[in-house]
């Protein structure tokens, strides 16, 4: 079915303004919240509501912070050093739950896709959930996680962008991710050969980081924090499609590496690929690249960029590329385009994209293919999708009819 829209790319934007403006719900906690997602001054308050004195706050708040970040403790019993009294009384108010894996998908290839139910609130008619993929590898495994339940951008090759944007996660629920694939992997700090399984985490699975900001700084921090979880920041990379207000903060306030979702090199096309660009165009959007904090060869930004044939892969965009990108420390993650149900897009052939490939290396910039990992089980780049939140065919016209009006 094609969109009888006189401009779909205007209309897709309006589409995404309408549905993060009406269809964003506001998180509802459960009755005992769990602690996962606190900072240490957060703990320290919980800890002072349930009557534990200011002097022995900084010393418990140490021991929490390695039970649940450091071995991963699942309840509060197994931490034998915090004492009994105390345990009883955080029992009775909190949990350290994680997100419910609700299925497991494990791929050819040995990627692993979990389906992850929300806790919340009893007045909440059905839990959302979201996506997590594990992609182990010879040097490394990498965790994808999730920001939002679904997404508000509608990229159009993007099978995650067919969902609706529900709500933003919490920090909570972005670690108690990352803590899930640790649970399923036996990956915490008794393991036995004492190597880590997850060594990398991408902020790419479901929504857009950078309109949760807030929840996504704190998460990182934790996820980051030496005395916990113990990631690097070099090891963590978060994608945005263009957010640029948040671009700068993310380097001043998070500081871990970026990765642009740019796709294409002219802004008529990318404000179809990437409705966002009718906000912030592509020179904007470079332009915070090039003033992003710490950016350096070491330090280089990534700029993603699927390859969708006779869309964007001609030698042409190739040089334009190349142009846009000069003075930025930039490697350029070439993406064989990911096939999901309904789409319009094919992936390139791959002799145009080795060819595009080595015009970009011969340019001096990296310019790797993205292998691509887990498609036969849709946990590949832009397949990630849950099925409670998806819409229907009629929910998309309807949305598109709404757009029109609005």
């Amino acid at each position: 079915m094609t969109d009888t829209l006189t401009d779909p790319a205007e209309a897709s934007t309006r589409g995404a303004a309408l549905v993060e403006k009406t269809a964003v719900e506001a998180y509802v906690p459960p009755a005992k919240p769990s602690l996962i997602g606190l900072s240490r001054a957060e703990l320290s308050e919980r800890l002072g509501s349930l009557g534990v004195a200011p002097a022995q706050r900084k010393m418990r708040v140490q021991q929490l912070w390695h039970w649940i970040y450091f071995r991963g403790a699942s309840s509060f019993d197994a931490m034998t050093s915090v004492s009994k009294d105390t345990r009883a009384k955080l029992a009775e108010h909190f949990t350290v739950d994680r997100p419910e894996v609700v299925a497991e998908q494990i791929s050819n290839d040995g990627t692993r896709k979990w389906l992850l139910r929300l806790p919340s609130g009893d007045n909440v008619e059905k839990p959302h959930e979201v996506e997590c993929v594990y992609i182990p590898e010879t040097d490394r495994g990498t965790l994808c996680v999730s920001s939002q339940v679904g997404c508000t951008l509608n990229c159009t090759f993007c099978h995650t962008g067919t969902q609706r944007l529900v709500r933003n996660l919490t920090a909570g629920e972005i670690v108690g991710q990352v803590m899930v694939a640790r649970d399923r992997l036996n990956d915490w700090a008794d393991r036995e050969n004492g190597t880590r399984l997850v060594t990398n985490v991408v902020m790419m699975g479901m929504g857009e980081p950078l309109y949760n900001f807030d929840a996504v700084r704190d998460a990182l921090l934790i996820v980051s924090d030496n005395e916990g979880i113990g990631i690097s920041r070099r090891r963590i990379t978060l994608s945005t499609s263009g957010v640029v207000p948040n671009i700068i903060r993310t380097g001043e306030e998070i500081g871990v590496m970026l990765a642009i979702s740019l796709h294409a090199v002219r802004d008529e096309l990318r404000n179809e690929l990437v409705p966002l660009n009718r906000k912030y165009p592509i020179a904007e959007l470079l332009q915070s690249c090039r003033d992003y904090p710490g950016a350096s060869n070491a330090r280089r930004i990534t700029f993603e960029y699927v390859m969708l044939k006779g869309v964007n892969d001609s030698l042409d965009d190739a040089k334009l590329l190349v142009k846009l990108l000069k003075g930025i420390p930039a490697k350029i993650n070439l993406i064989p385009f990911n096939p999901w149900p309904g789409t319009r897009y094919e992936c390139s052939d791959w002799d145009q994209i080795e060819k595009f490939s080595e015009y970009i290396f011969n340019a001096g910039y990296s310019s790797p293919v993205r292998t691509p990992r887990g498609r036969d089980i849709l946990a590949a780049c832009g397949q990630l999708k849950s099925e409670t939140e998806k819409l229907s065919a009629r929910e998309r016209q309807a949305l598109r009819a709404m757009a029109m009006t609005d």
